[in-house]
């Protein structure tokens, strides 16, 4: 029946129908899916953005005693790696 009301918003339907009734509906239940399966979808995406994030900052972090070994300063540090300067002082202190 929704779907013959296309130019009907949701606000006008659930006035037309109680809310438990519109709840039983398979277009309900199948939005209702549809909304979880994006919003599941957009969390696992979010989610390895930030793990390959945090994996990339963990590298270039380990990286810093090396480069102070081989005699660079933090500025040149931060710089090569696009890290901010107190990220690099931080990290030494660290070790």
């Amino acid at each position: 029946m929704v779907y013959k009301l296309p130019q009907v918003s949701r606000k006008e339907i659930e006035a037309m129908f109680s809310l438990s009734d519109l709840k039983q509906t398979k277009v309900y239940q199948e939005a209702l899916e549809e909304g979880r399966e994006e919003g599941r979808e957009e969390g696992r995406e979010e989610g390895r953005e930030e793990g390959r994030q945090e994996g990339e900052l963990a590298a270039k972090l380990a990286s810093i005693p090396r480069l102070l070994a081989l005699g660079l300063n933090f500025e040149q540090i931060a710089q090569a790696l696009e890290l901010e300067i107190e990220q690099v002082r931080q990290a030494n202190q660290r070790e």
